[in-house]
């Protein structure tokens, strides 16, 4: 299948769709998931035109996952989580709903489930009051 240029992540790249952003370079940005699984749920998606891992380069590949680890690290320090779940999923046979290569980091806290996908918005300023923590965190992170 071949790279659908207006996916809901091309549009959020070009500027066309309003995110929460976490964190951006020149290859990578990161932002809220608006429907999240557990506070804190960040998407990291390549700005590569890549539909899932099995086209992406080598080294754009290596972008996406340098920032997985970052905002892994991230959601320790700026949430207190316990853990990080990341899902990364391939086709629609593999769950995938977005057709632009993306991976989940999704914050996880002992004792508590990872809410079900269930299409359900969160509210805007919790998403981005959390985007804010983030980039709070991410100076004293990187610093």
């Amino acid at each position: 299948m071949s790279y659908d240029e207006n996916n809901v992540f091309a549009r959020i790249l070009r500027g066309e769709l309003p995110s929460y952003k976490v964190y951006e370079t020149e290859h990578v940005l990161v932002f809220m998931d608006v429907m999240p699984r557990s506070a804190g749920h960040m998407l990291v998606i390549p700005k590569a035109k890549a539909r899932n891992i099995l086209d992406i380069g080598q080294g754009e590949l290596q972008h996406v996952f340098s920032a997985v680890q970052l905002m892994s690290r991230l959601a320790k320090e700026a949430l207190g989580a316990d853990g990080v779940s990341i899902i990364q999923s391939n086709e629609g046979a593999g769950g995938q709903i977005v057709f632009h290569m993306h991976v989940h980091v999704i914050p996880r806290w002992n004792g508590i489930e990872l809410k079900p996908h269930s299409g359900v918005m969160e509210d805007a300023e919790v998403l981005a009051s959390t985007a804010e923590r983030y980039r709070e965190a991410l100076s004293r992170l990187k610093g």
